[in-house]
């Protein structure tokens, strides 16, 4: 019963993870105004990121455009595009292949062997959908931060960093601790091929069957014998 509540809040933890790498992969604040210098403009803030950049307005109103070409990103964005969508592809699969692992399924029969390889590979599926978040994001943060410890780039170029850098940080903790967690509840193997603890706790069936006891005599003192005539 531990095991099982294990692998349930391990999953419930992991698609949460992955519900926010979506969100991430679709917000604009990856990377957002610096009010530094002299000539601070308060009055609209602007948004960058990996689809589109943003003019927020203290109005408001908020406008946002789409970028023209591809090739014309710089590295760190193009990368993040690439590396965000396969994250939301390996997190939709890792859920499928998790449930289908699970303790509490009825998939793959009665097979625990199966299940258990099964749910072992949902949990390493979501510890690489937490880098494939982990990289992009946090390569960008490194690209802001250079930027802006740069004396080269002007205040105007100069951004800081976003929510969605925070939330994706987030995010690829809990995809790999929840991945680790669920890989841990699968079962260890000894090597005669017995489960040492998880689905199965002792294997009957390779065990040697014992020889039956022999019949024991009957002797005249157990019952009281009667001469018949």
């Amino acid at each position: 019963m531990v095991n099982t509540g294990m692998q349930l809040i391990s999953f419930t933890c992991a698609v949460t993870g992955w519900i926010m790498a979506i969100a991430v992969t679709a917000l604009p604040q990856w990377k957002v105004s610096a009010f530094i210098g002299s000539n601070i403009l308060t009055s609209e803030i602007k948004w960058e990121g990996i689809w589109m950049n943003c003019i927020y307005q203290t109005t408001g109103h908020m406008q946002c455009k789409t970028y023209d070409s591809m090739l014309a990103l710089p590295p760190d964005i193009q990368a993040a595009r690439a590396l965000m969508c396969l994250a939301i592809f390996m997190g939709w699969l890792s859920c499928t292949v998790s449930c289908c692992g699970m303790k509490c399924t009825t998939c793959a029969g009665d097979d625990r062997r199966a299940k258990a390889g099964i749910a072992l590979s949902g949990g390493v599926l979501f510890i690489l959908t937490g880098l494939c978040v982990l990289i992009p994001v946090s390569w960008t943060a490194n690209t802001v931060v250079q930027d802006f410890y740069n004396p080269n780039v002007p205040l105007m170029h100069k951004r800081e960093l976003g929510q969605a850098i925070y939330l994706g940080w987030a995010s690829a903790v809990i995809l790999m601790i929840s991945g680790a967690v669920l890989s841990s509840t699968c079962p260890l193997m000894e090597r005669g091929g017995r489960y040492r603890r998880g689905y199965i706790g002792r294997s009957f069936a390779n065990s040697p069957a014992s020889a039956p006891d022999p019949p024991k005599p009957i002797t005249s003192n157990s019952l009281p014998l009667k001469e018949y005539v």
